[in-house]
């Protein structure tokens, strides 16, 4: 089941304002120029901002994920009609023949099941065409950006159009690493309060490293994040030829 900041209709109306201006995504435009990439596919997708932006620069764009709240803000969205919409994972995905694919935010790092994670990049790897290439970010693990995670550190009050403000905060309620479960809170300008449960997994450089290779990926390079410099990897590989 998709964690409720992904699906509840409340919080994905609310999400993209207050996410904000999503600098994070200026990195996988500039490298859809970078790589020449007309054809992408955008796993996990959420509410379609950067797939409704690759679509909008004459890209053909496929925008995949689990959550039905998420797909239907999407399809709605201003130029929504431009992008072709999955609900469900890259299993679902029949089509292939991508140039690039792309895990924008906490994509890479909300498939916290092994064997999921490895039916992904096999499952991304057969989408792609002989040479397409894949990028993702993670945060690295050694900067311990949970213990930023606390009510103290991250409460905020967000004035969201046509809604009125809406204050919400995060917290830790799980370390087991390398898996973190967190709780995020939202209190509406009517007093409605809800919160929705998230687990991410900070995998090590080696760790994704090693499975690129196991899935048929050749490594590239790992760039540092510019909007969080130090604190976030950009994983960019490609499709190896088969063996």
């Amino acid at each position: 089941m998709p964690d409720p900041i992904f699906d509840h209709p409340r919080l994905v109306a609310v999400y993209d304002a207050l996410e904000g201006d999503r600098p994070d995504l200026d990195v996988y435009e500039g490298l859809v120029d970078e790589l020449g990439a007309e054809r992408i596919l955008d796993i996990g997708c959420g509410t379609g901002i950067l797939a409704v932006r690759l679509a909008a620069a004459g890209k053909i764009v496929t925008g995949v994920d689990p959550a039905p709240g998420s797909i239907d803000h999407a399809r709605n969205r201003p130029g929504g009609q431009h992008v072709n919409w999955i609900r469900g994972e890259v299993r679902d995905v029949v089509v292939g023949d991508f140039d690039l694919a792309t895990m924008t935010g906490n994509v890479a790092q909300a498939i916290v099941d092994r064997n999921k994670w490895d039916k992904t990049l096999a499952g991304t790897r057969r989408l792609l065409r002989p040479g397409g290439h894949l990028v993702f970010e993670t945060r690295v693990p050694e900067q311990r950006a949970w213990e930023l995670w606390t009510r103290e550190l991250t409460e905020r009050t967000v004035d969201v159009d046509g809604i009125g403000p809406v204050r919400t905060w995060t917290e830790v309620v799980d370390l087991a690493e390398p898996l973190v479960t967190f709780r995020a809170s939202w209190v509406f300008p009517d007093g409605a309060v809800l919160s929705s449960h998230s687990t991410l997994r900070f995998r090590s450089r080696r760790e994704i490293e090693a499975s690129l290779r196991t899935h048929g990926y050749e490594l590239l390079e790992v760039r540092d994040a510019p909007d969080r410099p130090g604190l976030e990897w950009v994983f960019l590989a490609r499709r190896a030829p088969s063996r």
